[in-house]
């Protein structure tokens, strides 16, 4: 299995790339890692008549890997203008666009990522404002355009002056980077468990209106009409709670 790092951001030796290096340091032989710090390919979109050979380049070190670690610092509330430029350069190659200019996954589909972020900001402040929040939702957006199936996210707060990673972000780095070495199902089984949900779901309210119903607390006459409606509407309200912790909500301490 074949770990790209993928940097995008200014300093090749910053907080970024630190938490970055803790990540990939951890992933040992026979797995394979490589490190595209983007600042080192002057890559330019590709014209009507011509791909950038740059690109080419970085494309087929993307179809070679399994798993992407991106990394970019947060600048400004958004995502580092060097993996967005990235991204914008890439969007043609990274998706197959249809007739009236939907978007759908390709080349890369069903490849893994880690993705990794840092800020000025202190870490009680990110925690209740979600500065990082925008950057973990681009990444995640061109990801979920182009197929790539989301591992984890990494968050790095108060990075103002900071010199050497903290020792417990050195030890998540590196318990993530372990995770790497172990083969990663390549199917996405989102689908699969909200389906087992619905069912769990399902089961448990006919269980507790039927003892409701035997306790005389509900009646006969509309125990059907009560029950498929309380289970659409707590399914969808649970739906709502989990889909904000596991995907609205990221990463923020």
């Amino acid at each position: 299995m074949k770990i790209l790092g993928i940097l995008g951001s200014h300093k090749k030796t910053g907080v970024t790339a630190k938490m970055l290096n803790e990540v990939l340091d951890s992933v040992k032989a026979p797995n394979k890692k490589e490190v595209i710090y983007l600042e080192d390919y002057p890559f330019k979109p590709d014209t009507d008549d011509k791909k950038d050979p740059v690109l080419d380049q970085l494309e087929q070190k993307m179809l070679d890997a399994d798993v992407w670690v991106i990394a970019a610092p947060t600048y400004w509330g958004g995502l580092a203008g060097k993996l967005k430029d990235f991204f914008d350069c890439m969007r043609e190659r990274m998706v197959r666009i249809d007739h009236i200019g939907e978007t759908h996954p390709d080349k890369f589909r069903n490849k893994h990522y880690l993705s990794i972020t840092d800020c000025y900001t202190g870490t009680f402040e990110n925690w209740v404002t979600g500065v990082t929040d925008q950057s973990f939702r681009t990444i995640d957006k061109v990801m979920s355009a182009a197929g790539v199936i989301k591992i984890h996210e990494l968050v790095l707060p108060n990075t103002y002056g900071m010199k050497d990673l903290p020792e417990a972000k050195k030890q998540l780095a590196r318990r993530w980077g372990e995770k790497l070495n172990h083969e990663i199902k390549r199917d996405d089984s989102t689908l699969k468990r909200y389906i087992e949900l619905f069912f769990m779901v399902a089961f448990m309210a006919l269980l507790t209106m039927g003892i409701q119903f035997f306790m005389g607390i509900i009646s006969g006459a509309n125990f059907w009409p009560l029950y498929g409606s309380f289970v659409v509407i707590f399914y969808v309200l649970l739906g709502c709670i989990l889909h904000f912790f596991t995907v609205v909500k990221h990463r923020r301490r």
